[in-house]
């Protein structure tokens, strides 16, 4: 059986990497630039610290910073309607995954039809986008090396996936030195996403030989910083080692799928506006725990590869001490049951779960499971993690 293998064309990390920025889009022949961000880049200074280094450099830099939390059909069309108005040429992306997503989005709108909506699914973009440039802010969502966008569709109240080579960022600059002031919260919720991205790539049933390299190297990382860096989040070395995860993360989901989680993850984002990387840190353990049985020794070699258990410990005793070792971590990082989480209410949760379930299959995810769902069994793993 074969296998594609897409990442962005060049990806600089380390310590600085950003300083990049100005001779790349200089390399890409750019000369007017739509900067995609959201308003804490804008307060934090961030993105006049870029525009400058832009505009010093003698790009034109038109600002977008309208995104949101988990971006929307709404925020593309916006981000869009600047970039054509101040005829640029290229996408500089600056912050997290919402950002970087929407950027793609952007990009690709720049040079196809819409509505954003015709390439939701799987290999559905008829052309290239213009270039993009992305800088991640964030060691969670692996964004900045994914040909992978999700984006609300706020008519239908759903969250569109895309997977296409098409919008692949063109150049990624992964900087460590911008996630030094993420605060604990964040950092364990999207450090989470990371070890789920690397978990699912790793039990996709289309994982690969490469992808499976990438997979565990990424779980290892994040099993021995992600704890360092909640506690001490100046920790430079964990700091790098968790972007180094997200990264390698990204290349190997993107590349074999996620599964279950993402699956079930995208509602509760599109109801209730729960960010993604903390709906996926939710349903981790119960996930895995349904899961188990159909990818017994991958999981038992997770648990090995997180130091959960001895490497001689047998499969079915792995498998458990990986479950009881995610629901430890959640615990030991705070992160709350989804009942717990901002603006989740129990009435709308019961109005909507048999919908989320059904949104859930149709996203194409659970497939990739190592154990396929039903519906109902869907609906009984949103109960569980309540």
């Amino acid at each position: 059986m074969t296998a594609q293998f897409n990442v962005p064309a060049t990806i600089i990390t380390g310590a600085g990497a950003s300083a990049e920025l100005s001779a790349q889009l200089a390399r890409l022949g750019v000369r007017r630039v739509l900067l995609v961000t959201d308003a804490f880049m804008v307060q934090s200074g961030l993105a006049a610290r870029f525009t400058q280094v832009m505009e010093a450099a003698g790009v034109a830099v038109a600002l977008f910073a309208g995104v949101q939390p988990d971006p929307t059909d709404e925020n593309v069309r916006a981000g869009r309607e600047i970039f054509c108005a101040e005829n640029c040429e290229a996408i500089v992306a600056l912050g997290g995954g919402s950002p970087i997503d929407a950027a793609k989005a952007i990009a690709i709108l720049a040079t196809n039809a819409g509505p954003l909506s015709l390439y939701q699914g799987y290999h559905k973009v008829p052309r290239a986008g213009v270039p993009l440039v992305v800088i991640p802010t964030t060691a969670g969502t692996g964004s900045e090396v994914t040909k992978v966008a999700v984006i609300t569709d706020t008519t239908r109240d759903v969250k569109m996936m895309m997977l296409d080579r098409h919008l692949l960022p063109t150049v990624a600059l992964v900087d460590f030195e911008l996630t030094l002031s993420m605060p604990p919260a964040l950092t364990a919720h999207v450090g989470v996403d990371t070890l789920t991205h690397g978990i699912e790539a790793y039990v996709s049933r289309k994982a690969g030989s490469i992808t499976d390299a990438l997979a565990l190297t990424c779980i290892r990382l994040v099993a021995e910083h992600l704890e360092t860096v909640w506690r001490e989040p100046g920790d430079r070395a964990a700091r790098e080692g968790m972007m180094l995860a997200a990264t390698l993360g990204g290349m190997a989901f993107a590349n074999s799928s996620v599964a279950l989680v993402h699956g079930m993850s995208r509602p509760i984002g599109a109801i209730f506006h729960v960010p993604h990387g903390l709906s996926n840190a939710v349903l981790l353990p119960a996930v895995t725990k349904f899961s188990l049985a159909g990818a017994s020794e991958r999981y038992a070699t997770i648990a090995r590869t997180m130091g959960l258990c001895a490497a001689s410990t047998p499969t079915a005793e792995a498998g458990a001490a990986l479950v009881t070792g995610l629901e430890a971590l959640n615990a030991r990082l705070a992160v709350p049951r989804l009942r717990e989480c901002r603006g989740v209410e129990r009435g709308h949760f019961e109005q909507n779960v048999a919908r989320m379930a059904q949104d859930a299959l149709a996203s194409g995810s659970p497939q990739n499971n190592p154990v396929v769902p039903t519906a109902e069994q869907i609906v009984a793993l949103y109960e569980e993690v309540w």
